[in-house]
């Protein structure tokens, strides 16, 4: 089996999906009978005060990293702060890149790094670690960059923009292996590439024994008053990756209706969203801070239908991984987005058809209203949802491809200088294993 050091700019307790899901992936691949080692950051994105209570971080050198143990395997924390401003923003990425260069090769030698983006420069990081200590570097694409900075107008400097790309073909061109998580991914970047076979495709994937098929009513629905509504729930980041317009208008449209709009999180644009709720008068959108992951089972459960809003700047770029949380806790979803999107193509795949277009405020309040008309057929729908989760995006399954992947990434050199090969049983698509 190999050694492997997982290189990520969040992990647990931090409170964050990729944070979850990397966590999941470590004690799967630890079933395997890998060795591994996370490298990350401390706390910051959303700090769970019961999760670091549970895996407390120990302080090393005076506080310039901490330590902790998540499932047996060692974490080294970088610091890092939640900065608001760019510069300090900038800042905290340098100082995580070079502590995280320095401790990556103070450690024994690796035969897989494996880093998730973003940030894009966590894999520049990753393959030096990697080279240094002869093993192999993995780079997974969660979120494409430097496309979506440049989309979401946060990178508009030619100058920059020309160097973060020459910065993403160096990271492509000498990982081992580059992963994304959707197909529509893959078709993106694959022009990125000297030598395409690199190129994977593996799904994120979802704890289907966390996330589960609820009581509609149940204690957090009693506590919020929902028991009594038609609950359309979002719960996640709330940023520029969504556009919150049709949710307002749609609010506001259907009032004379029972309904509900339960949006849970923390993001740039929450505060902005509370002062349109406010300026609209709107009274039908229920807005509630972040809440830990051990919460949201209940959270779904108590929604008669989710909804996830695609921002047309962010669609191709990024893929809301809350929809395999939606879809594994038995619950229909109406989304907003592009025909050919990341998220688009789940949807087919999962055959969901509550879907409208992007920018659609009119189509998207009339497919909600479609929705409490046809609420007796909901239960059914989100029944499909699970079964489609449970056969393909379960941490087992998908875990079980990263597993094969990183045998033949790591496959040790025979005498005569040939590569062992591993058997090519990997399947490197969104379809069932």
């Amino acid at each position: 089996m190999a050694k492997i050091l997982i290189h990520s700019i969040v992990f647990k307790p931090d409170g964050v999906s990729t944070a979850y899901l990397y966590a999941d992936l470590v004690s799967e691949l630890k079933k395997y009978g890998h060795e591994l080692v996370v490298l990350t950051s401390t706390p910051h994105y959303n700090k769970v005060e019961s999760a670091i209570a549970a895996q407390p971080l120990i302080k090393r050198r005076g506080g310039l990293y901490y330590t902790s143990m998540y499932d047996g395997v060692e974490v080294y924390h970088i610091p890092m702060t939640k900065a608001k401003g760019t510069l300090r923003r900038i800042v905290d990425f340098i100082k995580f890149h070079v502590l995280g260069l320095g401790i990556g090769l103070s450690l024994n030698k690796f035969d897989v790094v494996l880093s998730p983006s973003p940030p894009l420069t966590i894999g520049v990081v990753g393959a030096l670690i990697a080279g240094l200590k002869g093993g192999k570097a993995i780079y997974n694409v969660q979120e494409i960059y430097p496309d979506f900075a440049i989309n979401q107008g946060v990178v508009k400097n030619g100058l920059l923009i020309k160097v973060l790309k020459g910065i993403e073909k160096f990271i492509y061109n000498r990982s081992a292996a580059v992963v994304t998580i959707d197909d529509k991914f893959s078709d993106i970047i694959r022009p990125r590439f000297k030598d395409v076979r690199k190129l994977h495709v593996i799904p994120n994937f979802v704890d289907t024994q966390l996330y589960m098929p609820g009581a509609r009513h149940n204690a957090f629905s009693a506590q919020h008053g929902l028991d009594d509504k038609f609950v359309i729930a979002y719960a996640g980041n709330i940023g520029f990756a969504q556009n919150w317009e049709p949710v307002l208008h749609a609010a506001k449209a259907l009032e004379h209706l029972p309904v509900t709009f339960l949006i849970v999180g923390d993001g740039v644009r929450k505060a902005w969203l509370r002062e349109q709720i406010a300026e609209r008068g709107i009274n039908t959108i229920l807005l509630l801070d972040y809440q830990p992951r051990e919460a949201m089972p209940l959270i779904n459960a108590s929604a008669d239908l989710h909804t996830i809003v695609m921002s047309a700047d962010m669609d191709n770029d990024g893929f809301p991984s809350k929809i395999y949380t939606i879809l594994a806790s038995g619950r229909p979803v109406l989304v907003s987005t592009g025909s050919d999107s990341p998220l688009s193509n789940l949807m087919r795949k999962a055959n969901a058809q509550r879907k409208v277009g992007l920018n659609d405020n009119e189509s998207y309040a009339a497919a909600i209203a479609k929705a409490y008309a046809e609420r007796e057929q909901l239960p059914a729908e989100g029944a499909a949802g699970r079964a489609f989760i449970e056969g393909n995006y379960s941490k087992e399954a998908v875990a079980m491809q990263y597993h094969q992947l990183i045998q033949r990434i790591a496959a040790p050199v025979s005498e005569q200088g040939q590569s062992i090969q591993v058997p090519d049983t990997m399947v490197v698509s969104n379809q069932k294993i």
